[in-house]
């Protein structure tokens, strides 16, 4: 279930689920384009699963395990507007206009559930289209979206329900001593209607009563420490911040890559445009805050990390520009520019242009989040020969990093954003749940001669 259904990325993976599971076909400029799932790193990736005669065999992620099925994923969520899926998708403007003129009617039906709008949350141009709001107080709203949960559960008659949050990027939330700092305080906060609690953290909260996996997929602080307190008392699980898209996911590879080579980076500079709701939503001071905290967190513990190339403390200039331009719709641009200290005293200047299509990167990153989480929620651990109980995963499901700008991880955990780092957790859980040893790259029976000297 979404929460922002009727947005760009709403429509977009809704458009993707339908089209990849009636295997359409349509014709562009280029000739006939067939539905896929690129962008998705369970469905259009591979791990390596061993040697057959030397050589390295490799299958898709999605046969590793018993993973589900796109084609058999139920989609449904929240929207402040009314506006159908259908409508919505012609909107956007993403799609080729001939895979649109063959989705309206497979999504014309479709119409999202009403939601929550809190002004001072996200920017004003909002008000306009709220249209499809659920009365009453925050607790009110609460109990409306948690039955809206168990209603669309029973009604498709699901085994699981898994909640993700694609709507506008809020501004942070103020943190206040028993308000939301607690799991009990914060259920008192919304029952008291207090004005600090924002709508994502409604819906998680409703989320963990329901016993449902939660995802934040934008930069806010939905999670806040009530909420995690929340999802680790009733067991549930929760993932994010932030979908980690284009941009950002070529810098937590490119200051990677710097770092690990010996290369000094000293400024990172960042300027972006996109004229999708969001680029206006984050043209406001205070949701543009959220955003640069998400972005300017990425190349922290890669820095940190190597203690020859930086002192104490020393972290690279970081300078994060967003900018609203109408014109370029969905289609996000980005100009970056990477200046690193090189041997005695020289410089290195890398000069980026990304362009990238938002919605069509994140909707495969949707896809990845629900699918994992899922998976994740059916894997137990215990230690060999142990008499104890099988035990899950944390609450708070750090193996998502792979997909999040700005990775939550549990109290205490080291977060990790080198995404070499976040892929090979992800690669190695799956082999381990194979019995299957992790995969270390040292290829020693290569380097080394083992054959007895005669």
């Amino acid at each position: 279930m979404l929460v922002g259904w009727g947005g760009n990325n709403g429509t977009t993976i809704t458009a993707a689920l339908l089209a990849n599971k009636d295997k359409l076909t349509w014709e562009t400029k280029n000739g006939v384009q067939k539905a896929n799932w690129y962008g998705s790193v369970i469905q259009a990736s591979t791990i390596k699963l061993g040697k057959r005669n030397k050589e390295d065999v490799y299958v898709p992620m999605s046969w590793m395990l018993p993973m589900v099925n796109p084609d058999d994923i139920e989609i449904d969520g929240w929207d402040i507007s009314n506006t159908n899926l259908a409508d919505a998708m012609q909107n956007a403007k993403v799609l080729d206009i001939n895979l649109q003129k063959q989705l309206i009617p497979r999504m014309a039906h479709l119409k999202p559930r009403k939601s929550i709008y809190y002004p001072d949350f996200i920017a004003s141009n909002q008000k306009q289209r709220a249209n499809n709001l659920i009365p009453g107080t925050k607790f009110e709203q609460l109990e409306c979206i948690r039955k809206d949960i168990a209603e669309f559960k029973a009604s498709k008659k699901l085994d699981k329900v898994i909640i993700l949050w694609t709507a506008n990027t809020e501004r942070f939330s103020e943190i206040i001593p028993g308000v939301n700092d607690t799991a009990d305080n914060l259920l008192k906060a919304i029952k008291e209607n207090h004005s600090e609690i924002s709508p994502s953290t409604v819906f998680a909260v409703a989320a963990a009563l329901e016993g449902c996996t939660c995802i934040n997929g934008s930069p806010q602080n939905t999670f806040v420490p009530g909420a995690i307190e929340l999802a680790e008392k009733h067991k549930t699980f929760i993932a994010g911040d932030d979908f980690k898209s284009g941009q950002t996911k070529l810098k937590s590879v490119l200051v990677d890559f710097l770092v690990s080579a010996g290369i000094k980076p000293v400024s990172i500079v960042s300027y972006n445009h996109l004229g999708n709701n969001d680029g206006y939503n984050l043209s406001a001071p205070q949701q543009f805050r959220s955003k640069e905290i998400s972005k300017s967190n990425v190349v922290d513990d890669m820095v940190q990390s190597n203690k020859i190339l930086y002192q104490p403390g020393e972290k690279p200039d970081h300078c994060v520009v967003i900018k609203y331009v109408p014109y370029v719709g969905d289609s996000k641009r980005a100009m970056d520019e990477y200046t690193s200290e090189i041997l005695l005293g020289g410089h290195n200047t890398l000069v980026i242009h990304n362009t990238c299509e938002d919605s069509l990167l994140a909707s495969p990153i949707i896809l990845d989040l629900v699918l994992l989480a899922e998976i994740c929620s059916r894997i137990t651990f215990k230690l060999a020969d142990s008499e104890d109980e099988y035990t899950g995963f944390r609450s708070v499901l750090s193996i998502l990093s792979y997909l999040c700008k700005a990775p939550l991880v549990p109290r205490g955990a080291p977060v990790i954003n080198a995404l070499s780092r976040q892929r090979a957790a992800i690669e190695n859980m799956f082999r381990a749940c194979l019995a299957l040893s992790p995969e270390n790259n040292m290829l020693l029976e290569h380097k080394v001669n083992f054959e007895k000297q005669v």
